[in-house]
């Protein structure tokens, strides 16, 4: 799948802790008819059987791509179409920089994924979140606009694919509009905005801002009639 700086496109993010098989199966049908353009699956506690299950109920049910959102490396399933693999470029931990990458290169390989390389940042969102506490990583202060902008351009000049600035499942607030578009001005990669959006306007607002994939997990969660006018605030950038 590609993915372009020059496009608005909707990433439905799937916790296969947080949803049973009906509620998938709703999930799938009416992203078929809002027009998803694509899931992703991962957690950070998941066991590998969890995730393979939810990837197999979703391609049995519908042809949207499934790209693997792994939050650790026993999250690799050759039932995917694709995985972000994720480098926490906004923090120091050296396992979350290259250290689990070396020790999943061999099964990736094998996987035979359509991998695309991303600069992980998680950016302060009024609370802690979960990626912050398992990640064991502070976020960038949401008014550190200069130092996101930075890390976002390092990401880019050491060759990764594109961007993803998180504000955490449940953040209290979505990325800063400003600091998306500080960012957008600065890289020409594709960003990718997740974390606190929970409304059309939310969506319509980072979509302005410069995101090119917009992410949404615990909203839809919540709200399963929230896909479909997300995605048509999304897709409008489009026509």
């Amino acid at each position: 799948m590609k993915f372009s700086s020059n496009t608005k496109q909707i990433a439905l993010l799937i916790d296969p802790d947080k949803i049973t098989e009906s509620g998938l199966l709703e999930v799938i049908t009416t992203s078929v008819g809002a027009q998803v353009d694509l899931f992703l699956v991962g957690s950070s506690l998941l066991m590998r059987n969890s995730v393979e299950r939810t990837i197999d109920l979703i391609k049995k049910n519908c042809s949207i791509p499934v790209y693997l959102f792994p939050g650790n490396v026993l999250q690799i399933c050759k039932n995917a179409d694709g995985i972000l693999l994720l480098s926490l470029i906004s923090g120091r931990n050296p396992e979350l920089l290259i250290g689990q990458h070396v020790i999943a290169a061999p099964s990736l390989k094998e996987a035979n994924l359509d991998i695309i390389s991303t600069g992980y940042i998680l950016i302060e969102s009024g609370k802690q979140t979960s990626v912050e506490y398992m990640s064991n990583t502070r976020p960038i202060p949401s008014n550190k606009t200069d130092i996101a902008v930075c890390t976002a351009l390092a990401g880019e000049q050491l060759g990764l694919q594109s961007i993803y600035l998180e504000a955490g499942s449940g953040a209290c607030n979505p990325v800063p509009e400003e600091m998306i578009a500080e960012i957008r001005k600065t890289i020409k990669i594709p960003i990718w905005v997740g974390g606190g959006i929970r409304t059309p306007e939310d969506a319509t607002k980072a979509c302005k801002a410069g995101a090119n994939i917009v992410v949404v997990g615990t909203a839809f969660e919540n709200n399963k009639s929230l896909i479909n006018p997300i995605c048509k605030a999304i897709h409008q950038f489009n026509r």
